[in-house]
């Protein structure tokens, strides 16, 4: 029989070909960014950009189409996004449970330039609902300072941008909820 011992080096190494591993697994990648994903940051009124036009036509694909212009004067949750993206595959379920929530109180605007088959079936196999729109015209210059996504706006009654936050974020926290609230009372 052989006498298998572990020294911390071993330990080590295996430690670090399990993390590997999980982040090269697409499923367990999300699952890791999910665990790590932080509330974002919120800007105050004075020190947040503001959107200097809501003339924006929006293609419904689940819904009904629109331009932007009838959520002026509205609390809007806007979110860039694609299906074979790993962080805003990682951050949808928590966009979902706070689209439940929600969705009566606030807009929420999901942006894709994949078709409505493709998303579809990521919907279907993930059980989502929240209402996605293709860009029939140029979005807002303040949501174009970036072209990586998910990226995400949180727009106020007043135009204010009052969260811009590319990257996977937890968007059910408590922080954000409170912060929806308040903005729904202003």
């Amino acid at each position: 029989m052989m006498n298998f011992k572990l020294n911390k080096k071993s330990i080590s190494n295996i430690v670090f070909v399990i993390a590997i591993l999980v982040l090269l697994y697409p499923p367990s990648r999300e699952w890791f960014m999910r665990q790590i994903a932080f509330s974002p940051s919120v800007e105050t009124k004075q020190d947040s950009k503001k959107l200097s036009t809501y003339n924006w036509e929006l293609k419904g694909l689940n819904t009904t189409s629109i331009n932007f212009q009838e959520f002026e004067n509205k609390v809007v949750f806007v979110n860039f996004w694609a299906t074979w993206c790993p962080p805003c595959r990682a951050e949808m379920p928590m966009i979902q449970k706070l689209y439940n929530d929600y969705k009566d109180k606030i807009e929420f605007v999901f942006l894709t330039n994949e078709d409505w088959e493709t998303v579809d079936l990521f919907f279907k196999k993930n059980n989502y609902q929240l209402p996605v729109y293709n860009s029939l015209s140029t979005p807002p210059n303040a949501f174009l300072e970036t072209n990586s996504i998910p990226a995400t706006y949180l727009v106020d009654k007043q135009r204010n941008i009052r969260i811009s936050k590319v990257g996977a974020a937890d968007w059910n926290s408590t922080k954000i909820r409170k912060l929806l609230d308040e903005l729904i009372l202003e």
